[in-house]
């Protein structure tokens, strides 16, 4: 055998040996690696594909409620005018006047009102028609009980206290959920 083929057959046999060292070391436990990274990957993929599912359905479902309740949502953010309120509701009384008060209980998301109303009529029919009407105005109103009537003469009048949305106090709390969500990385 010549020096020529000893040397190339030995430097085959370093080659051969490299690369079956080379394959033990890096290529079969980067070969498992990628498996198990793999199979998480499809994991993770079919969760995405899941939570999209489940994202789209509540989406339809949100615009359902959006489209259902359109008017409630727009009352919510109209805001509060006592002027605009005595000018929609006095065709219905002869006297009608908005107070805000003051109370230490308030929670910030409601002004509190008291409305006096005077009407010449026999029954309290009319101040029914009123509260129904009030059901469908272009604000979020509920009124306390009990609604005081007095007669007088002819005349029946009123009184009641009315708890109004106050948009303000509803953008400020919206404002302080959206950073707290920002906070926690939402």
């Amino acid at each position: 055998m010549s020096h020529k083929t000893f040397y190339l057959l030995l430097l085959s046999l370093i080659l051969i040996t490299m690369i079956v060292v080379f394959s033990f070391i890096f290529l079969i436990p980067k070969g498992k690696e990628y498996r198990t990274l793999r199979l998480e990957n499809k994991k993770e993929v079919s969760a995405l594909a899941r939570s999209n599912e489940e994202k789209d359905r509540l989406q339809v479902k949100l615009e359902g409620l959006e489209s259902k309740n359109d008017k409630t949502i727009k009352a919510f953010k109209k805001p509060f005018n006592a002027y605009k309120f005595v000018k929609k509701y006095d065709k219905e009384f002869q006297d009608l006047f908005v107070t805000e008060m003051t109370l230490q209980d308030q929670n910030g998301s409601f002004k509190v009102y008291e409305v006096n109303a005077t009407t010449k009529i026999d029954s309290p029919e009319v101040f029914y028609r009123f509260l129904d009407n009030l059901n469908n105005s272009d604000w979020i109103i509920g009124i306390d009980f009990p609604i005081h009537f007095e007669r007088s003469g002819d005349m029946i009048k009123s009184s009641f206290t009315m708890k109004v949305h106050h948009f303000k106090a509803l953008k400020e709390e919206i404002k302080k959920d959206e950073q707290e969500a920002k906070k926690e990385g939402h």
